[in-house]
């Protein structure tokens, strides 16, 4: 009989800090049309003062483990998705861990934006190959910490959250294809020039803002349009599925007009794609988990439905993970 993965516990958590367009009208040249226009945003969310990658992470775990109905003890693996971790060591997987009182081994996966997708098949993977019975996966991001509120390109984008999905061995199919991938050459498209060995920070980074998110919006719009369907399609053709057998699409929250063109490609209606970058902006790692529990909570999916998880981030990377729903209803108690 065939070992696979199932989703069997959902959480999210978003700091209550909200910051909105009004709010950055003041901060830099834009206005809340421009900003609205252009991304589809109109609030995103920020880490409070003591709050961090581990912290939101961990409220998400807390929510997903209760809503699984497990405790903390019984999970094997805990994998995080995120590209901003609490230091550069140790990581945020083990700072959660200790949070959340797990006693499993626990480690970070970074791949930018498409962290999540990456740290699922982490976990589908050991699940699938008998090293996991459950396993913990965690999308987390506070980039407005490495976001330079003197750049309207890009200080319009970002907000912090966290999202978290528990796996479990099921003897029917849940998480299906994953297709993911990588291309180096695309590295100056969206970068963090300084806080790594090529560039330690110093007071000459600082004062030129390398700390601070880089990103050439044209090429990474223009690469987002052409991935998403491409990627899309071939998660769907390793699962020996085509679009018209998929219920759900769950994008990258990074941009209302990426999503809406992507889905348009794909032909899918507007009904079938989820979309909350409205009032979370870009939460990176966190994005499709956090679209996963508006969905869920929302009371729309149904046992048995089909859903395309698909992101796109820096380095390049991209992902898109194929899963046929097998829960009901919410744990009240996570909510």
């Amino acid at each position: 009989m065939s070992r696979h993965a199932a989703i069997t516990g959902i959480g999210s958590y978003l700091p209550e800090t909200v910051l909105t367009n009004a709010e950055l009208e003041r901060m830099v040249d834009t206005s809340d049309e421009w900003i609205t226009t252009r991304t589809g945003i109109k609030e995103r969310r920020l880490a409070g003062d003591g709050e961090a990658t581990s912290h939101l992470g961990a409220r998400a775990g807390v929510r997903a483990l209760k809503d699984a109905g497990l405790a903390a003890d019984t999970i094997d693996l805990l994998v995080v998705g995120t590209s901003s971790a609490d230091h550069v060591f140790p990581s945020a997987a083990c700072l959660i861990q200790d949070q959340l009182g797990l006693t499993c081994s626990a480690h970070d996966v970074n791949a930018a934006c498409t962290s999540f997708i990456y740290a699922l098949q982490t976990g589908v993977t050991a699940i699938e190959s008998g090293r996991a019975q459950r396993v913990l996966v965690i999308g987390a991001d506070t980039l407005s910490r490495f976001t330079d509120f003197t750049d309207r390109g890009t200080c319009i984008l970002f907000g912090d959250g966290a999202g978290a999905v528990v796996l479990e061995a099921s003897d029917e199919p849940g998480v299906m294809g994953i297709v993911m991938g990588s291309d180096g050459s695309g590295k100056d498209m969206l970068t963090i020039p300084a806080g790594g060995s090529a560039m330690p920070v110093t007071p000459e980074a600082l004062a030129a803002h390398e700390q601070f998110i880089k990103m050439v919006g044209t090429d990474v719009f223009k690469f987002a349009l052409k991935i998403i369907p491409a990627v899309t399609t071939q998660a769907l053709e390793a699962s020996d599925m085509t679009i018209d057998d998929l219920d759900w699409l769950i994008p990258h929250q990074a941009n209302q007009r990426i999503i809406t063109a992507a889905a348009d490609r794909l032909g899918m209606s507007e009904d079938q794609v989820i979309s909350n970058v409205e009032y979370t902006g870009n939460t990176s790692s966190g994005s499709i988990p956090l679209a996963l529990d508006d969905l869920y909570t929302s009371g729309r999916i149904t046992r048995g439905d089909t859903l395309a998880f698909v992101g796109f981030g820096a380095g390049l990377t991209w992902g898109a993970a194929i899963v046929r729903w097998t829960k009901t209803t919410p744990n009240k108690e996570a909510l």
